[in-house]
């Protein structure tokens, strides 16, 4: 069985409904963050689809000096525990530094590590040491099958909920391409994959001092991960993209994120006949 258990009674993986990893990319406010918390779960229930809450309290990776980063480490603590208690949902944030993890295991259910630490030796056993479980996106400069070392240095520092993340691949400057071979490769190594669908069809620095995207891809790449077999769906949404502190161009308009997920489930009705 390929299932990791991402907090009490939900379980992502072989027999288990879709889980949906989602929220705006970056804590823009409390308010907002629960108030989008609270529509997402209203679709996912009404689709029985699980739903992890996704929101990041620091984007230590962003194209500028000058970009929004996020509230303080503790705000942005103390926000996604009042969306984790109030809403009553998983919470998932990235970290990027060894110290964070313990600190950020006291309310996150699972920690995320960044494609672009995806090899941080320390920084993955620190996660695995909090005993919660743990998304690591792979690097776009990654094989799927080189996958196997992160694996590796997270099974050794005792970790046993693990989720493996596609995100595209580097294809030139500011563009990435998915290769859909690295979702069963990924999952042959014994842990459910991902599909992040946003970050996908996002341009790295391809607006000089900020990244670009293309969101109107989201829904293609999506329906087509789901085809090829997915245990979790990454969407980053937001009630107005074009206004976003963070991801705007990639990410996916609230108002459409129904419909889509509509789409991926008749899909994977289809494929479970």
């Amino acid at each position: 069985m390929v299932t990791a258990e991402i907090a009490d009674k939900l379980f992502v993986g072989d027999s288990h409904p879709l889980a949906l990893i989602s929220g705006p990319c970056v804590i823009e406010s409390e308010d907002f963050s629960l108030k989008m918390a609270e529509e997402i779960k209203k679709i996912c229930d009404r689709l029985n689809i699980s739903y992890i809450f996704k929101s990041s309290f620091d984007k230590a990776n962003r194209t500028s000096i000058n970009s929004f980063r996020g509230p303080t480490f503790d705000e942005g603590l103390e926000t996604l525990q009042k969306i984790k208690e109030k809403v009553g949902v998983p919470i998932l944030t990235d970290i990027h530094e060894s110290h964070q993890a313990a600190t950020v295991a006291e309310v996150a259910d699972v920690l995320q590590i960044p494609a672009f630490l995806c090899r941080q030796t320390d920084l993955l056993l620190a996660a695995a040491a909090t005993d919660r479980a743990i998304n690591v996106k792979k690097g776009q400069f990654l094989a799927p099958w080189d996958m196997k070392n992160v694996v590796k240095k997270l099974e050794e520092g005792g970790a046993k909920n693990i989720l493996l993340t596609e995100r595209g691949t580097s294809f030139g400057y500011n563009a990435l391409v998915v290769d859909f071979r690295s979702l069963p490769q990924m999952r042959a190594l014994g842990y459910p994959v991902v599909f992040d669908a946003t970050h996908s069809v996002q341009m790295p620095g391809g607006q000089g001092t900020k990244s670009g995207g293309q969101r109107e891809f989201v829904p293609y790449l999506a329906k087509a991960a789901t085809a090829v077999g997915i245990d979790a769906l990454f969407m980053e949404v937001h009630e107005n993209p074009e206004v976003a502190l963070s991801d705007g161009p990639n990410m996916v308009p609230l108002a459409e994120l129904e419909g889509i997920l509509k789409q991926i489930l008749i899909i994977r009705e289809g494929l479970a006949n």
